[in-house]
């Protein structure tokens, strides 16, 4: 039982390895990951590891080839369009049924969430900045109180992190414009101002989308 409980463990740590590379940029979208190379990088066995990107493959974030090693997932630009559509439809439609009590619930953690966003993106911790990023976007949906609705926002929120990650180092010089667009996100929305946020909100995703992925 203590060796399984091991094993189980070590497989969870090789997983948010994994992952954090992935949401930092550093395991780029079209690259091939080799489980020798992760096992020695971790410190482990492959069994672990191999375990690690079984699940990393049912989560959507690398596709597995036998005896060649799993392919970390790069997004098509029709992927990143459609998630980003859905989030847009999404975010707008928290900010428009927002009710009173919800802006002055969630207004502090919007305040400190935007705060560690600059502190990341100060000390060049991209993968922590990306995670802030989703959370302050996600902020909106919440506005709604409408569990399906994030319910369903959660599901493309990998997608996202993925199209992020493979624009870290664009993102990264345009760090102060990026900050700037989630302040002037923030106020429309706790102005209930859902039209001006709407096309805030547009304007930031075409921006994004602006942003060439590495390699490209």
């Amino acid at each position: 039982m203590a060796a399984a409980a091991q094993r189980g463990e070590s497989a969870r740590r090789a997983y948010a390895w994994i992952r954090r590379g992935i949401v930092a940029g550093e395991l780029a979208p079209g690259s091939m990951l080799s489980e020798n190379d992760l096992a020695g990088a971790l410190g482990m066995s492959r069994t672990p590891v191999r375990t690690a990107l079984g699940r990393l493959q049912d989560d959507g974030w690398v596709t597995i080839y036998p005896q060649r090693g799993a392919l970390v997932r790069e997004l098509t630009a029709t992927e990143i369009r459609e998630s980003a559509e859905v989030r847009h439809a999404m975010e707008v439609a928290g900010v428009l049924r927002a009710s009173t009590e919800r802006l002055a619930a969630l207004h502090g953690p919007a305040l400190e969430n935007l705060d560690e966003q600059a502190a990341a993106l100060g000390a060049g911790d991209f993968a922590r900045f990306n995670e802030l990023s989703l959370a302050f976007h996600r902020l909106f949906v919440r506005l709604s109180g409408n569990g399906t609705m994030l319910e369903l926002y959660d599901r493309v929120q990998d997608r996202q992190l993925l199209s992020n990650a493979a624009r870290a180092q664009g993102i990264v010089a345009a760090a102060e414009d990026v900050l700037a667009q989630h302040r002037r996100l923030q106020a429309r929305a706790w102005a209930s101002d859902w039209i001006g946020f709407a096309e805030a909100l547009n304007n930031h995703h075409s921006i994004g989308a602006a942003i060439p992925a590495e390699g490209c």
